[in-house]
């Protein structure tokens, strides 16, 4: 049996850092994830149900890092506190592990 840290979690990711990650390299797992989410729509906008490990989940939020902005590029405010949302999402995880 695996670790519990291993098994998959379900996490509403913001549509903002959905189509940017879309727009991203990512490897075959991290794509599969994306691919495998669920639409809920919200208001104006969506957010993205995704069911994946813990890891998975990390990586998909480091690799969203850009949308806080720096190194030059600005950084769009609705997108950051999307990336925000998602980042409290991704933390809970640590503090609700074994």
């Amino acid at each position: 049996m695996p670790p519990a840290a291993e098994l998959p979690v379900t996490l509403d990711m913001p549509g903002k850092v959905a189509d940017f990650l879309r727009t991203t390299d990512l490897d075959a797992v991290e794509r599969a994830a994306l691919d495998h989410g669920v639409v809920v729509r919200r208001g104006q906008g969506y957010t993205l149900r995704v069911t994946a490990a813990p890891a998975v989940h990390h990586r998909l939020l480091a690799l969203c890092q850009p949308l806080d902005g720096g190194q030059g590029t600005p950084a769009i405010p609705a997108q950051r506190k999307a990336r925000r949302e998602y980042e409290n999402r991704v933390s809970a995880l640590v503090q609700t592990g074994p």
